[in-house]
């Protein structure tokens, strides 16, 4: 029995944006939206003497106001609301959990209000291990483009994969994966120097890829995937390669860090350039 997509709303454009997105995902995969605003410690607690809105009564018109817009645009949708107590990213971890998908509104990493990818979003990010996607506001429709990718041969990838060609078979939209090797760096000096090993390790990989692609174009009939091999920069690669996509797929370790949660450096660039959704899919 499907969970329904959870949704942190901030009174922000890009939050609305997440929303939106999420209630057209719910339709896709016939369940409901939950939306979720987190009350954040008062700045009371530092500044005893600033003047501020009472937040209480806020949040509660932004959940109405925003799950009424939903119910218009949807009128088949589910939406229900939720005012959780402080602690954003421990609640927004927490109610992720219960969920299929949660979905947060992002404008660029080193946002560092509310729930944009910045001090909330990032860790939530990091931490949930269910699929979370980040939208950016954006004016035109979403766009009715492919399902891109990004895979590491040496990581698992089932996850990931799993997680694209479901999303392109409700779109009936096309998979795009690419793969981006990083070469040594004696490769880049040029012809000068040294012969050019992309003509010889690109063939190989892309075998390797078409055989990972297989058992999946068997599982998805109906869903036509390609596989594209490049070198250089795995987030530029994709950035590119998403220019009109409906929606980025990235991988995410879940596997415990030092340095607490992170998203990788390819996740970075991605979230930093792409203009399209993307998905951030923890693998083990």
């Amino acid at each position: 029995m499907t969970q329904g997509i959870v949704v942190g709303l901030d009174g922000t454009d890009q939050a609305n944006a997440a929303a939106q997105w999420a209630a057209e995902e719910a339709e896709l995969r016939g369940t409901g939206v939950d939306l979720v605003h987190v009350k954040e410690t008062s700045p009371d607690v530092l500044l005893p003497f600033a003047a501020r809105e009472p937040d209480e009564p806020w949040a509660e018109d932004l959940l109405a106001r925003t799950a009424a817009g939903l119910r218009e645009r949807h009128p088949d949708l589910s939406v229900t609301t939720r005012l959780l107590p402080s602690e954003p990213v421990a609640r927004l971890v927490a109610v992720a959990e219960e969920s299929d998908l949660l979905v947060l509104g992002s404008r660029a990493l080193g946002g560092t209000t509310g729930y944009l990818i910045g001090s909330v979003g990032m860790s939530v990010a990091g931490l949930v291990e269910r699929p979370v996607v980040l939208v950016r506001a954006l004016d035109t429709s979403p766009p009715q483009g492919p399902v891109v990718v990004g895979v590491d041969l040496r990581q698992p990838v089932d996850t990931v994969l799993g997680f694209a060609f479901e999303e392109a078979a409700r779109r009936l939209a096309r998979v795009q994966v690419v793969y981006a090797q990083q070469l040594p760096v004696y490769a880049t000096l040029g012809p000068a120097m040294v012969p050019d090993v992309r003509l010889t390790v690109a063939p190989e990989i892309q075998r390797s890829l078409d055989d990972l692609l297989e058992p999946w174009r068997t599982k998805f009939p109906d869903v036509m995937a390609t596989g594209r091999v490049t070198t250089g920069s795995a987030g530029q690669e994709l950035v590119h390669t998403a220019s009109d996509a409906a929606l980025v797929v990235v991988g995410r370790r879940t596997r415990g860090s030092t340095l607490g949660a992170r998203i990788g450096s390819v996740a970075h660039a991605v979230l930093h350039h792409s203009r399209s959704p993307v998905a951030l899919v923890p693998h083990g």
